[in-house]
């Protein structure tokens, strides 16, 4: 049986992510510049990265040098084919196209890509005031020709984006006792294959 006061906690917090969610509903878009990123493909624009939708789910991304960037996007990635049914969705960051479509490969990412560079787009459009490069999601909407800004939201440790921090909290387990790594699997001290060409 749970502990009463965590269940009561519980609900509590399920009745403020109600309150949230219909704030969100009534936050009042505004327009955006339509941006240029570059791909693999060439250039594209912002209202490129719709692909014919209405809404677009812009993943701000820190690069292949974030772990915690890494853990987010691998968690969407199991999403992507439910969240594509209701938006366009895009994974943003600073990384050149080529070093975003190998490092996403090496992920299994299903993601469309596009790079920012650092540009004007991520010190516009930042999650946090002040913060250039802060991982993310912003939501846009599109009218016609004219790109809107519906919401936006930070990632970080702890926050309600990624699955594993809860379930980690069910163990008893808080950040200082687990931090993400990009692969889990440690190579043993003597290989039977005899190591040559191993990869670290």
């Amino acid at each position: 049986m749970s502990d009463p006061k965590i269940t009561e906690l519980e609900q509590h917090i399920s009745e403020l992510t109600g309150k949230l969610n219909e704030l969100r509903k009534e936050a009042e878009p505004q327009p955006v510049p339509d941006y240029r990123f570059e791909t693999l493909s060439g250039e594209v624009s912002l209202l490129d990265l719709f692909a014919g939708k209405d809404q677009l789910l812009a993943i701000h991304n820190m690069g292949h040098g974030c772990r915690y960037c890494t853990l987010w996007a691998d968690g969407f990635n199991g999403l992507l084919a439910h969240l594509e049914t209701a938006m366009s969705v895009v994974l943003l960051s600073r990384d050149p196209p080529r070093l975003q479509r190998d490092f996403a490969s090496s992920r299994n990412w299903r993601f469309r890509l596009a790079s920012h560079g650092g540009g004007r787009y991520i010190s516009e459009q930042t999650v946090m005031k002040g913060m250039d490069n802060m991982p993310g999601a912003v939501v846009y909407e599109r009218s016609g020709d004219q790109v809107l800004r519906k919401n936006s939201a930070v990632f970080g440790p702890g926050d309600l984006y990624c699955s594993l921090w809860p379930l980690l909290a069910l163990a008893g387990m808080d950040l200082e006792q687990w931090t993400p790594q990009y692969r889990y699997w440690t190579p043993p001290a003597t290989m039977d294959d005899g190591g040559e060409n191993l990869l670290e």
